[in-house]
């Protein structure tokens, strides 16, 4: 029987390797396909949601107790998708070139709407919008700043204030009222200061990383240069001992320079015929 070649069949080759039907072709399809797995599908969930909950706090006035029911509700799921797509994504390997783009931008798109209505109701001080939203368009464009020499790593004091802000702005969407509505204030006021902590730790992070890779660069020039002339100097040394084998004598040449050899005498040894 033929036998056919893994790289034709559609396999790695390697021990243990299941082929992929369709070689190449069915490779590419199960490529397009994981697009559409179960952490990128709740990334869209929470973006489709975004409309839907300014809609339902906005209802009736925005000041309608069951649509803000209802309003908080959505805000929930949103929150609750925002903790098992990531965790989804890392533990089984689905982690995709959409959802890196989309998964944040579905975070602040969520946290945005719902802090933006929530000061235009009157129910949030916008001074506490603008801090949280500019932290988070601040931190992103550090990131992009930083991003040719390292990634700032999600701190724990980072998931915190996530944690913070989502319990916080859920329940000022709720219409909360009495002991409640005062616990709700102090939940914000921490969110608040987690914000600003992390975010100066996220801009000490962002200089040091900046500062080690730009050091870094300045000495890899300097390091390959010296290296260059180590590997001339040593090429040169080659040639010179290519050129000049050691072990081989140079012929003796006499007073006029002219070989001691060939100028030998008939009587002495040797030149007899």
């Amino acid at each position: 029987m033929t036998q056919v070649p893994a790289s034709a069949a559609g396999g790695s080759g390697a021990p243990g390797a299941k082929p992929v039907r369709g070689g190449k072709l069915g490779a590419a399809a199960m490529d397009q396909a994981s697009l559409w797995n179960v952490a990128n599908l709740l990334t869209m969930i929470r973006l489709l949601l975004v409309p839907g909950f300014v809609m339902l706090l906005l209802a009736n006035g925005g000041y309608d107790p069951a649509w803000r029911s209802f309003a908080w509700a959505a805000f929930a799921i949103a929150m609750i998708t925002d903790l098992f797509d990531g965790h989804l994504a890392r533990t089984y390997n689905l982690v995709t070139d959409f959802g890196k783009i989309a998964d944040p931008i579905a975070d602040k798109a969520i946290m945005g709407a719902a802090l933006i209505c929530l000061s235009w109701l009157g129910d949030l001080p916008w001074w506490v919008t603008l801090v949280i939203l500019g932290r988070e368009l601040g931190i992103t464009l550090l990131r992009f700043w930083v991003i040719r020499y390292g990634v700032i790593p999600a701190s724990r004091g980072g998931k915190m204030k996530t944690l913070a802000q989502g319990t916080a702005v859920g329940m000022y969407v709720l219409a909360l009222t009495g002991p409640l509505a005062t616990l709700r204030f102090w939940v914000m006021a921490v969110a608040v200061v987690l914000t600003v902590v992390t975010g100066l730790d996220y801009v000490k992070q962002a200089v040091v990383l900046r500062r080690r890779g730009m050091a870094e660069a300045a000495v890899t020039p300097e390091v390959a240069g010296t290296s260059e002339a180590v590997v001339a100097a040593e090429a040169y040394e080659v040639s010179e001992a290519t050129a000049a084998p050691q072990g081989v004598a140079a012929a003796p040449q006499g007073s006029d320079g002219s070989d001691v050899a060939e100028t030998s005498e008939a009587g002495e040894p040797g030149a007899a015929k």
